[in-house]
């Protein structure tokens, strides 16, 4: 085994910055013998359920962190050491970017002080706070700052962290850190700033630093890193590198081990609970709820009625789904409202007789679900088998239901279920929007100083798809094939290969909700969505089944406005109410 780990690592995911895949660093930290490795990406954890579950299965431990910016753009490293220095990780990243410019989430250094315990701190790269004060010659500031830290953090969980990149201003900064750590006790770690698993990939990183600054190469030089020394190195190239200081390596191990908090098995999410009157419980609630749709809705609880009902109750009490199906209720009835308030419904008839959405798939099957309003299918009528739905074998996880809205519901119902249920409860799914060919031709070409009128030509004229495919398709194309193999043509080819299906930022899911009993800010970390009034979590879908949550779909059809409005029109001008749960599937009209 290795005696180093790298405690400071950042991947793709540290958008325009890292410059190599969470596979990618997992795979080399795998060769070059770590027993661990901590993915500390900028200001956010979307990668973070990803890399615990691939560092697991290549057997490398997963240490989960972050390196934070702090109000006036200086950098703090933290490691979750337990599992309540996971929640506290995540409500920190959460405030720093609600608190703050969406683009530019910074964290109020009052806020860290109440959230530190179960975390590690690290005083983090030349742009920690610490590091910047001791290289602007302000050692009395510097030596206030570490004992304050060690106040806040504890005395054994706050390091101060050496880097050596062969940069201008290393050795002098190490030197006057350990004087610090002299003075004050402080243990010291060295972490070697990993922005990319391997040297020739530093190329590719200065690239995406040029094009998160929306400039070129020519013009970012202060931007960009110095040198190609931010990779994965070996436990023999980081001795080499701190031979005057062995403590500092040993540290990384020790730290390693003390970080036992696994992602992939310590969440603990739990769908929320349904809050039901008095004298019921979730299941008699919702039981209570159907027989009185039943009865509006059939006249009577008739025998084939009743018999579909208590096989679904059966069902529903086996697989604890009572609290689930009132949750959609509630959402249902928040929608319906929706609906009244817009005129596209009289208050005055029942739910399930006019229900604001459509569902689809096999949750039509139910009739708990058609007599709760989240279906218009009566499954009786179409004698609709329950099996695929809600078999009465073991289920690996709670059904999933879909819910089709006509636009304008959607987008108010959205914002009230965060009101509802409060926007550390209730958010939407992230997505992460990545590089394909034509993204990755329109960026490079920028960051190269290429003509932007022959880089969109080319970006127009390529099919879709992989960034990968892009000289195969320059080959075909009688403006570009001479082009190929010109300097600044050919760095973009090879570098668009490179970055295809990186991460190039957090978007939010259509519809996709999460709702969860415990504050979600506990779970993953939260911030403002791009449309004012929406918030979404740091996960994309893959993560978030990796993690178990409840994704509820509210899924915007056009065809469902349209039809509103039809019906709309044809109550105005004929004065009744069709009844589209009703008509009869036989009449050729």
């Amino acid at each position: 085994m290795s005696n180093y780990v790298e405690l400071h690592c950042h991947s793709n995911y540290s958008f325009q910055e890292g410059a190599s895949s969470i596979d990618e660093l997992i795979v080399t930290a795998k060769k070059l013998n770590y027993p661990a490795l901590a993915l500390t990406d900028h200001d956010n954890l979307c990668g973070a359920m990803e890399y615990a579950r691939l560092a697991k299965s290549l057997d490398v431990q997963p240490i989960i962190g972050a390196e934070l910016t702090l109000k006036g753009g200086n950098h703090i490293t933290l490691l979750a050491e337990t599992q309540k220095g996971y929640k506290n990780l995540c409500r920190l990243v959460s405030f720093a970017h609600i608190g703050s410019e969406r683009r530019h989430p910074e964290l109020d250094p009052d806020l860290l002080s109440e959230h530190t315990q179960g975390l590690i701190g690290m005083s983090g790269c030349a742009r920690g706070e610490i590091p910047a004060l001791i290289t602007a010659g302000k050692r009395h500031e510097a030596l206030a700052r570490v004992r304050q830290y060690q106040s806040w953090f504890g005395p054994e969980n706050f390091f101060l962290e050496l880097q050596r990149n062969f940069v201008y201003g290393d050795t002098t900064r190490i030197k006057r850190l350990l004087s610090l750590a002299k003075e004050t006790g402080a243990p010291v770690v060295a972490t070697n700033n990993v922005h990319y698993h391997v040297r020739e990939r530093h190329r590719l990183q200065d690239a995406l630093v040029a094009i998160k600054e929306c400039r070129s190469l020519e013009e970012t030089h202060r931007e960009r890193r110095p040198n190609s020394e931010f990779h994965l190195k070996s436990g023999e190239q980081m001795t080499r590198l701190f031979e005057g200081c062995p403590e500092a390596l040993y540290n990384t191990v020790k730290i390693a081990d003390r970080c036992t908090f696994d992602l992939t098995r310590h969440l603990n999410y739990r769908f929320p609970d349904s809050p039901v009157p008095e004298g019921y419980t979730p299941q008699t609630y919702l039981e209570h709820l159907c027989h009185r749709a039943a009865h509006r809705r059939y006249g009577s609880v008739t025998e084939k009625v009743k018999a579909r009902l208590e096989q679904e109750f059966r069902l529903i009490q086996k697989h604890n789904l009572a609290g689930f199906f009132l949750i959609y209720h509630e959402i249902i009835k928040i929608a319906h409202q929706v609906m009244v308030e817009l005129g596209l419904a009289d208050p005055e008839v029942p739910l399930e007789e006019n229900p604001p959405g459509r569902g689809r798939g096999s949750s039509v099957a139910m009739l708990v679900g058609y007599l709760i309003g989240l279906s218009h299918i009566d499954p009786l009528q179409y004698d609709l088998s329950l099996e695929r739905f809600l078999p009465d074998g073991e289920m690996a996880s709670v059904p999933d239901i879909d819910l089709d809205f006509p636009r304008n519901i959607r987008e108010e119902l959205i914002l009230r279920v965060h009101k509802k249920w409060g926007w550390d409860h209730a958010v939407l799914s992230g997505m992460i929007d990545t590089y394909q060919i034509k993204g990755a031709i329109r960026d490079l070409s920028k960051a190269f100083g290429l003509p932007a009128q022959e880089a969109d030509q080319l970006a127009q004229q390529v099919d879709h798809g992989s960034a990968a495919s892009l000289k195969g398709q320059m080959l075909e194309l009688p403006g570009f094939r001479e082009k190929v193999n010109t300097r600044s043509w050919q760095q973009l080819v090879e570098l668009a290969a490179q970055m295809d299906g990186f991460p190039k930022y957090l978007a939010q899911h259509p519809g996709g909700m999460i709702i969860s009993s415990a504050p979600l800010i506990d779970l993953v970390p939260v911030q403002k969505g791009a449309m004012e009034g929406r918030y979404i979590c740091h996960w994309d879908k893959n993560s978030i089944d990796d993690a178990g949550f409840v994704k509820i779909d509210f899924l915007a059809l056009g065809a469902l406005s349209q039809m509103q409005e039809a019906l709309q029109l044809i109550e105005e001008r004929h004065g009744r109410t069709v009844d589209l749960s009703r008509i009869d599937f036989d009449d050729p009209a």
